[in-house]
């Protein structure tokens, strides 16, 4: 019965391994050194690939962050975890006037390549988007790993 027991925890840590292991994406050597340049200091990164292009994540002075890049090493967007505090007034407004039960869990400031900022606030198993003035814009399914 022991004996069992013990194949059988091995076994199912072998495949938690596998499954890990098979999670591993190839991130391009250009998108390594755009982001090594931008990010010196920052150690612990796990590399996600998101259709064509690669996502960072990352902490960074006591904030989760994340990047996305293209293929060639073109940062597309980064991710900054914010408060829901630091969320625009017109976003909370938003939120508290149009979701029962509103919580907001987590949120984002969003800049994207172009300098232009958007905020994301997950409520209700729900991302819901805004402009840099907290203008609602849409609202989407969360996405948890």
């Amino acid at each position: 019965m022991r004996q069992s027991f013990l194949i059988v925890l091995l076994s199912m840590g072998m495949l938690t391994s596998y499954a890990q292991e098979s999670k591993k994406v190839v991130v391009p050597a250009s998108v390594i050194s755009t982001f090594a340049k931008a990010y010196p200091n920052v150690k612990d990164v796990e590399w996600e690939a998101e259709g064509q292009n690669f996502e960072a994540d990352f902490e960074l002075s006591k904030k989760e962050w994340s990047v996305l890049y293209d293929a060639k090493g073109n940062l597309l967007q980064t991710e900054e975890e914010i408060s829901a505090k630091q969320l625009p007034k017109a976003a909370l407004e938003y939120i508290s006037s149009n979701i029962n039960k509103a919580k907001v869990e987590e949120a984002a400031r969003i800049t994207d390549a172009n300098g232009v900022v958007t905020y994301e606030a997950e409520v209700n198993e729900l991302d819901i988007i805004f402009d840099s003035n907290g203008q609602y814009l849409r609202t989407e399914l969360s996405q948890k790993d």
